[in-house]
C-alpha cells in the first residue's frame, strides 16, 4: 500500500514522502497513529498543493529576509561603553542591547538570537556584527561604540 508521510517516522521516511509499505503496517500502525494517508488521488492533490503553497511562503520569507538585510547594511547602531583610566572599559555590550538599539535607532525589529556575537563587545570603536536573518541571508550590521568617561 502506497502511504502518504505526515510526520517523520524512523527508519521508513520523513514527512511528505510517498513510501510503499505492507497493507498491515498501513493500517495497524501508520494509519491509526495518524503518521500517514492512504495515497489516493485526492491526497496526493492536497499534498502537491500543499508543496507548491510551502515553497511560495519560503520564496516570500527569503525576499523579505533579502530586504531587511539591505536596510541592516545601509544603517548603523550607536552605543555608549563607559571607559575608565586607560581606556579599560567597565562591561560590555551584549547582542540584547545591540538589538534594542537596532529597534531605538533603526526601527528594525531583529530578534537577539539572531545577532551573531563570537562574545560580548568590549572596546570601543567600530564593529561589523553578523546577523544571521535567515539560513541563506547572513547581514553585516555595524556597531559604533562610543566612550563614556
Amino acid at each position: 500500500m502506497k502511504v502518504i508521510l505526515l510526520e517523520d517516522v524512523k527508519s521508513l521516511g520523513k514527512k511528505g514522502e510517498i513510501v510503499n509499505v505492507n497493507d498491515g503496517y498501513a493500517r495497524n500502525f501508520i494509519l491509526p497513529k495518524k503518521l500517514g494517508v492512504e495515497a489516493n488521488s485526492r491526497n496526493l492533490n492536497d499534498l502537491k498543493l500543499k508543496k507548491v503553497n510551502e515553497e511560495k511562503v519560503a520564496k516570500e520569507n527569503l525576499e523579505a529576509a533579502k530586504a531587511l538585510a539591505e536596510q541592516i547594511k545601509a544603517g548603523q547602531v550607536e552605543l555608549r561603553i563607559k571607559v575608565g583610566e586607560g581606556g579599560k572599559a567597565f562591561g560590555s555590550i551584549s547582542s540584547k542591547e545591540i538589538a534594542a538599539a537596532a529597534k531605538e535607532q533603526m526601527g528594525l525589529d531583529v530578534d537577539k538570537k539572531k545577532i551573531q556575537l563570537k562574545e560580548a563587545l568590549k572596546s570601543p570603536g567600530t564593529h561589523m556584527v553578523p546577523v544571521r536573518l535567515h539560513p541563506e541571508v547572513t547581514a553585516e550590521l555595524k556597531v559604533v561604540l562610543g566612550e563614556e568617561v
